[in-house]
């Protein structure tokens, strides 16, 4: 058996999977141009999804399992992947430590005003009149239940905040108080001191997030997307924000990344811009290949009970 990857692997990762199946032969490959001439005898797949065509589904003739090890699927070739019966599965749930920690902090930075603070002391500017507020006893609205969303639910409620969710199904999770459906999201916002959007990249959550959603929002609420971006309606919010409709918007997500240099969003006191990077952590290639060696382990045994499968037709 072949497993091969096409991406970067941590030197301390490859030799423990090597030691962990000497019975199993491994071929890191830092990217699919390297790792193209040995597709046709791999069984095994491993890749951050973004890298794969058609054309590599095709040369994969023996291909029977693609590991992803990032959660985001929206550029993986579904159809092919389909056609030829191939296993797909993620790591879905491991960017929700740091991802949680990163709505928090940027929560924080907002009520605590850490930008205007930063910017008075490379001024050298003393002023105790700046405008502090806090995060504790607020409401915050969680756009999608999974993993990262109850996670930061989860930390929300160490600040005794009032947690509600927003799903497909509705259906009650974990550290929310309450859970709606889509289509109650517009009687929940005007609750909302914090809109968190965690949503996957879907034809279905395709500008989602528009324009009857911020005007309904509360005047001085704060607005969060560390989802992914094609599932807010940017000029939507960028005019919702110019005519403070909110109060402050947190992206660390677009439509088109990286971000434009020209774009408004970069220059505006009322947001805050990241550079998709809410997910990064030192932790997150040990808990990918966690789970890709219990679903290892699944595959060597012939069993079905793998962790994180991805439906094709759902791309989720």
């Amino acid at each position: 058996m072949l497993v091969l990857t096409s991406c970067k692997v941590k030197s301390k990762i490859r030799e423990h999977v090597t030691k962990s199946y000497p019975n199993i032969r491994f071929q890191f490959c830092p990217n699919i141009d390297e790792a193209e001439s040995y597709l046709p005898e791999a069984e095994v797949l491993i890749t951050y999804g973004e890298d794969l065509t058609n054309k590599h589904i095709e040369q994969a003739k023996q291909l029977k399992w693609i590991m992803v090890i990032s959660a985001g699927l929206d550029q993986m070739p579904f159809e092919a992947i389909e056609e030829k019966g191939i296993l797909v599965t993620n790591a879905r749930g491991i960017h929700s430590i740091p991802m949680a920690e990163y709505a928090i902090a940027m929560l924080l930075q907002v009520c605590r005003q850490s930008k205007q603070l930063i910017a008075h002391e490379q001024q050298h500017i003393w002023d105790r009149k700046v405008q502090m507020t806090e995060i504790s006893g607020k409401t915050m609205l969680v756009l999608g239940t999974g993993a990262i969303g109850q996670e930061a639910a989860r930390l929300g409620k160490a600040f005794r905040m009032k947690t509600i969710g927003i799903s497909k199904s509705g259906k009650r999770t974990p550290h929310f108080d309450e859970v709606g459906t889509s289509k109650d999201i517009l009687s929940y916002l005007p609750e909302a001191d914090f809109v968190i959007g965690v949503l996957p990249s879907t034809p279905e959550t395709y500008k989602w997030i528009g324009k009857e959603h911020f005007e309904t929002m509360k005047e001085d609420a704060v607005f969060l997307n560390m989802g992914r971006g094609t599932t807010v309606d940017e000029e939507a919010l960028l005019q919702a924000l110019q005519q403070k409709k909110i109060h402050h918007a947190v992206l660390d997500v677009f439509e088109q990344e990286p971000l434009d240099g020209d774009h408004p969003f970069w220059d505006m006191d009322n947001v805050t811009v990241t550079p998709h990077l809410s997910g990064i952590s030192p932790q997150y290639q040990p808990r990918a290949f966690d789970i890709f060696k219990d679903n290892l382990n699944t595959y060597i045994k012939g069993e079905t009970d793998f962790i994180n499968i991805v439906d094709p037709k759902r791309g989720y």
